[in-house]
């Protein structure tokens, strides 16, 4: 069962390190909400079609308030708490278990 439990730490440490990596690229999106940077950049279009999907869900149940889009910030804990801090635990510690 060790190789189940290994198997199950590498897939829980991927996603922690994808999530973590997708919290950057929100961070890349405020800084480029806040320059105001060129929309034909490939980086900004990366970084607008990589984190767009899920801003446009929050965005639906969380209008801007006062002109202040809170969706990043949303996303941001959606990420940090609900990946890392339950999925990625969980699943350590079922591999942590199967060993």
């Amino acid at each position: 069962m060790f190789v189940f439990g290994n198997a199950l730490a590498s897939i829980a440490t991927l996603i922690g390190t994808i999530a973590q990596i997708y919290v950057f690229v929100l961070i890349g999106y405020i800084i480029v909400s806040w320059v105001n940077a060129d929309p034909l950049n490939p980086i900004v279009r990366f970084i607008r079609v990589a984190s767009d999907p899920l801003l446009d869900r929050i965005r639906r149940f969380v209008p801007p308030i006062a002109g202040l889009d809170f969706s990043v910030l949303i996303a941001i804990l959606i990420v940090q708490i609900g990946i890392q801090g339950f999925v990625v635990s969980t699943l350590m510690d079922w591999a942590r278990q199967l060993r």
